[in-house]
């Protein structure tokens, strides 16, 4: 029993240094951006460089306004959660409730080969296959833009929330369902009314990676984009706030306003998803106490 207890110890020990590792990582995070980005957002102004329309940080008499930025990277995660999430979705209900074994296989492994492609990948096939079918199906002079971005976006989401709804739904007790049968329900109707309910947190967790996938991702989205600091326009090239940064970290000069104001620019990206996570717990705890 002794040998038991220190043994126990020393996993309880193990697990609680690890979490308080993730946790350090996150605090340091935080920190580091709020000192690198602070001081640009006093030097610019809070209110030109959250609504400023013009980005020249190049130009003699530079411009550091991220509104295009902004509105590009709400408007192209909206859209490829729009498109997304209800695919995502119904495709993890079929797997999960309908599916055969051998057809649930076969999918399951073209979601994990869809999950480890990489973002450059999807850039390139967009950029080369997805760009010009834009441009000859609208006709307009050119197919990169936040159409382009918010379609490659919708496909690289889907593996985490195919994925992830998978394993809520196989969860779901089979008691549930077999009540629901006995009560006359349809197939259908249980999924639905029975088994979705039961797994929502879960649904809800895949939603959040596929948000964080989504305005996190920089790459492919520079591929297909065009990278123009422009207002975001479904036909016209734009620049997303992950793009900003990784466009011009390179060749910024160290302790420059524009080396600041790109750590600016992530602050404002890492403030996004937090509030994203904050708010979508909020309503997850609220419908739990209700």
């Amino acid at each position: 029993m002794r040998k038991n207890k220190i043994f126990e110890d020393i996993v309880h020990a193990i697990f609680l240094l690890l979490g308080l590792i993730t946790v350090g990582c996150v605090v340091i995070i935080t920190v580091y951006l709020i000192i690198s980005g602070i001081p640009a957002i006093k030097e610019i102004g809070l209110i030109n460089f959250l609504f400023g329309k013009e980005w020249a940080s190049t130009a003699a008499d530079p411009k550091f306004g991220i509104l295009p930025f902004i509105l590009t990277s709400i408007y192209g995660t909206a859209g490829a959660i729009v498109i997304g999430v209800p695919v995502g979705f119904f495709t993890a209900v079929y797997l999960s409730k309908i599916a055969n074994s051998k057809v649930r296989a076969i999918m399951e492994s073209a979601v994990n080969l869809l999950a480890g492609i990489p973002s450059v990948v999807y850039g390139l096939v967009g950029m080369l296959i997805l760009v010009p079918a834009i441009r000859k199906t609208f006709n307009v002079p050119d197919g990169s833009g936040l159409l382009a971005a918010i379609v490659v976006l919708a496909i690289m989401i889907l593996p985490n929330i195919i994925k992830v709804s998978i394993t809520s739904l196989d969860a779901v007790p089979i008691e549930y369902e077999d009540a629901s049968y006995a009560l006359g329900a349809s197939p259908i109707e249980t999924f639905f009314k029975v088994s979705v309910p039961a797994a929502k947190s879960g649904i809800a967790a895949a939603v959040v990676l596929g948000v964080g996938r989504a305005i996190g991702e920089a790459m492919a989205v520079m591929m297909v984009a065009g990278n123009v600091a422009n207002m975001p326009s479904l036909f016209q090239s734009v620049r997303f706030l992950t793009t900003a940064v990784a466009s011009e970290m390179a060749y910024s000069s160290p302790g420059s306003l524009q080396r600041n104001a790109l750590f600016s620019i992530a602050l404002v990206l890492y403030m996004f998803i937090m509030l994203i996570n904050a708010a979508l717990n909020f309503f997850l705890k609220r419908d739990k106490e209700k």
